[in-house]
């Protein structure tokens, strides 16, 4: 679920409290501004909340690392540009930048995409431990469009590729209409990943034109880290 507000039986079920358990939690949260009622007797995020999580030093130091490379890229090729991390078993949205006339997206920062159906999730997943991949592989991967990659073998031989060329693709397969490309950050220092950043366009765009301009700025995040 990608939504901004919940109400408070949606949040209940959610997280299998009780209805009465799930009122006073919230109540409390909302009095140290954790969380915040909408006018509409909804939930959202309050600014606490927020201030806190953006505290996290990996998130925040990717996040000033990339952002004027991202503001470059996305004016260079006008088109949607996302910065991602790994987060549990999905990619979590660092920073986004919108153009105008791009294809709208399912990105919000500090929302959650699917690795196995987006470029930037498929780089992520390429540079995970093989631990985690077997883990990963042993779930029903969603199908999201008639496109999305179901098939763990045929995944592994992205992944594969991924780590050959240096970037990941996806067609089709979160959105139908949108097609993306993504490339790897890493720490230069360690050499670990960090995050990935990915273009998102129209179905119909060569993406391989898009690359060099994307793995230049890929690599330009990863020497300042």
């Amino acid at each position: 679920m990608r939504r901004r507000e919940l109400t408070l039986t949606e949040i209940s079920k959610l997280s299998g409290l009780p209805l009465s358990t799930a009122k006073r939690l919230i109540a409390e949260l909302c009095e140290v501004k954790m969380l915040e009622r909408t006018e509409q007797g909804a939930y959202r995020i309050g600014i606490r909340l927020w201030q806190l999580g953006s505290l996290a030093p990996d998130a925040r130091d990717l996040r000033e690392a990339a952002l004027p490379y991202m503001h470059d890229l996305s004016n260079a090729v006008a088109e949607n540009v996302q910065l991602l991390a790994l987060s549990g078993s999905e990619g979590v949205v660092i920073e986004r930048i919108s153009a105008r006339q791009a294809v709208p997206t399912r990105t919000d920062v500090g929302g959650r995409l699917p690795l196995h159906a987006t470029a930037v999730g498929k780089v992520l997943l390429a540079y995970a431990p093989e631990p985690f991949l077997g883990e990963f592989f042993e779930r029903e991967l969603a199908r999201f469009t008639r496109s999305t990659i179901t098939d763990p073998a045929v995944l592994r031989e992205q992944l594969h590729s991924v780590r050959t060329t240096g970037v990941g693709y996806s067609y089709e397969e979160m959105s139908t209409g949108a097609v993306s490309i993504a490339a790897p950050i890493f720490a230069t220092s360690t050499g670990s990943l960090r995050g990935a950043l990915g273009i998102v366009t129209h179905t119909g765009v060569d993406l391989d034109r898009l690359g060099p301009a994307l793995k230049t700025a890929s690599a330009g995040v990863s020497r300042l880290l």
